[in-house]
């Protein structure tokens, strides 16, 4: 198995084995059933990029394209409006949408709102060492307004070191829940690894380690099965390499999803379906 796998092989088993369960949930299936879950807390994975330790499963085929897509429509597009995210192939935010095909002030009309991006490059740019590098989008104005969802990915921060001459962007992403085995497996890590592997390009950087921090760690129970058979599987024997293949300072917003390179990725067969709980 990979790095990865072995990472998050023990923390399914984790919540398998000594998850608890709450006495009420939040989510329904779309039949209307409450989906309950079982979970563990504060939960801390890190990865260190520089040595190829890179934070996705090989277990099962994760979307990586489309996951980059959505990344780029919340800091480059910087909207809510699924319309524009249709149009980079990614549908998966229907069930969230509202009466005017957004999903409100949140994600991408945050990041506007607060001109986030502009103002982190611009403190990096200033004094890599300044400490204060925050990206987050818990706003509580945005989150007073309509909408189905708050952030559940909802801050990064940036911190740099220089070791022997060289230049190393570390990244931290905060996420207040996390369903597991549909976006926990590596989808939502490599969205922020690529946003940090951008911000590191267009400072001309190299990126070092990326941490991941998911305050509730959960797997649904109707996911129980799956969760099984991928504590079955081996995965692949071999690292896959994922890198930004665009010149030092490339600006950030010109940079595409087709820029991102993902390279011996051998993941497991067949892929496994899971009910979404909203």
């Amino acid at each position: 198995m990979t790095f990865a796998d072995n990472i998050f092989k023990e923390n399914i088993n984790q919540i398998m084995t000594f998850g608890c369960t709450p006495d009420n949930a939040r989510p329904k299936y779309k039949d209307g059933t409450k989906a309950l879950s079982k979970y563990i807390t504060d939960v801390k994975m890190k990865f260190d990029i520089s040595k190829g330790q890179i934070p996705i499963t090989t277990l099962r085929p994760v979307y990586v394209k489309k996951a980059i897509e959505e990344i780029l429509w919340i800091y480059q597009d910087q909207t809510s409006d699924l319309s524009i995210l249709e149009n980079r192939g990614v549908n998966w935010w229907k069930p969230w949408a509202l009466e005017d095909n957004t999903i409100g002030q949140r994600y991408g009309r945050t990041v506007k709102n607060y001109n986030i991006v502009n103002r982190t490059l611009k403190l990096l740019e200033e004094n890599p060492y300044n400490r204060r590098s925050i990206m987050n989008l818990w706003q509580y104005t945005d989150l007073d307004t309509p909408a189905k969802l708050p952030p559940c990915a909802y801050e990064i921060l940036f911190d740099v070191r220089k070791v022997n001459g060289v230049v190393y962007l570390d990244g931290a992403l905060h996420q207040r829940s996390s369903d597991f085995l549909v976006a926990g497996l590596g989808l939502n890590q490599i969205q922020y690894l690529s946003l940090q592997m951008m911000f590191a390009k267009h400072l001309g950087f190299e990126v070092g380690t990326f941490s991941w921090n998911p305050m509730n760690l959960h797997i649904y129970d109707r996911h129980f099965n799956q969760a099984h058979e991928l504590l079955r599987r081996y995965g692949s024997n071999t690292e896959p390499k994922f890198y930004l293949d665009v010149p030092n300072e490339t600006n950030f917003y010109d940079i595409t999803a087709d820029d991102f390179k993902l390279e011996d990725y051998e993941p497991d067969l067949p892929q496994l379906k899971f009910e979404l709980a909203e």
